[in-house]
């Protein structure tokens, strides 16, 4: 029920941000749901499956604005390489997080 509420209180926290007024807010709602259902446990195909629905704009990686929940909480550790952006690669870094 909590992982619930959270993610309810991200997606409306999402709707009224300016940077996501161009965002596929069911993308957006959708990505939440699977954050929140991941454990150490979750495959790579999950990690690629919300690396899809988070990269809105479709460049290959996700920028600061796009990312959300977890991923927003830890954007800087996961973000090895100190571009300011996710590749799936260090999206996958999620799972040892998660432990």
């Amino acid at each position: 029920m909590k992982k619930v509420a959270l993610s309810l209180v991200i997606v409306i926290s999402l709707f009224s941000c300016n940077s996501v007024k161009n965002m596929d807010t069911s993308n957006v709602s959708t990505a939440v749901t699977l954050l929140s259902s991941l454990s150490s446990n979750s495959t790579v195909q999950q990690i690629s499956s919300l690396f899809s629905l988070l990269d809105t704009n479709k460049d290959e990686a996700i920028s600061s604005t796009e990312a959300v929940g977890s991923v927003s909480e830890n954007f800087n550790t996961l973000d090895t390489d100190s571009n300011s952006s996710l590749n799936l690669t260090e999206l996958t870094g999620l799972l040892s997080l998660l432990k």
